[in-house]
This record gives structure tokens, sequence and C-alpha cells, in this order.
């Protein structure tokens, strides 16, 4: 596979295909396609944000498991749209006719 030209990066958007949080073995939530992938990138930053906060309460603070599971859930969420923008950038570059025919 070949890597996205790095001056397109601005208009490059998630596609969409990453699921997470599966019940019963299929997927509840997916990503949303079409978000610039700076957006989806600073939002996965912002959800590992809470998601480490809620960690260390759940380490130190005694009676705080709900705090794990919402920094599981906050991981899974940041997992998928980083899986999602790593699946836009390094997918093949669309191909011309004349570059098929070659």
């Amino acid at each position: 596979m070949t890597k996205a030209n790095s001056s397109d990066y601005s208009e490059l958007k998630t596609v969409g295909f990453t699921p997470f949080l599966y019940l019963s073995e299929q997927p509840l939530f997916h990503v949303c396609r079409n978000v610039p992938i700076a957006d989806a990138l600073a939002q996965a930053s912002d959800l590992l944000f809470l998601a480490k906060s809620l960690t260390v309460d759940a380490a130190y603070v005694q009676g705080s498991d709900s705090h794990a599971w919402a920094a599981h859930y906050l991981t899974s969420m940041s997992k998928a749209v980083i899986d999602d923008v790593v699946k836009v950038l390094t997918r093949e570059p669309a191909r011309t006719a004349a570059e098929s025919e070659e």
C-alpha cells in the first residue's frame, strides 16, 4: 500500500468503516464518515485525555469502579477514530483510467 500525499492531509476525511462497542458479535457504533481527519484526531485526543483522568481516579479513589468502565468506553471510541484515520492515510490513492490500463 502506498501512503497518502502529505500535502493533501487537510482535505482527507474519515471513511467510516471502523466499528466499536460490540454486542453479541455485532458492532453497536461506528465512526462517522466525512469528518476531516484533523477534527477526528483532535476528538480522539480529547477522549483519551478524559480516559486518562478517569483511570487515575479509578486507581486512587476508593469505590470508583465506574470510572474504569467509563475510561474503557472512551478508549474504545478513541481507538476506533484513530484506526479509521489510519485507514485513510494508508489507503492506495485512486487511479485514473489511464493508469489502470498500464
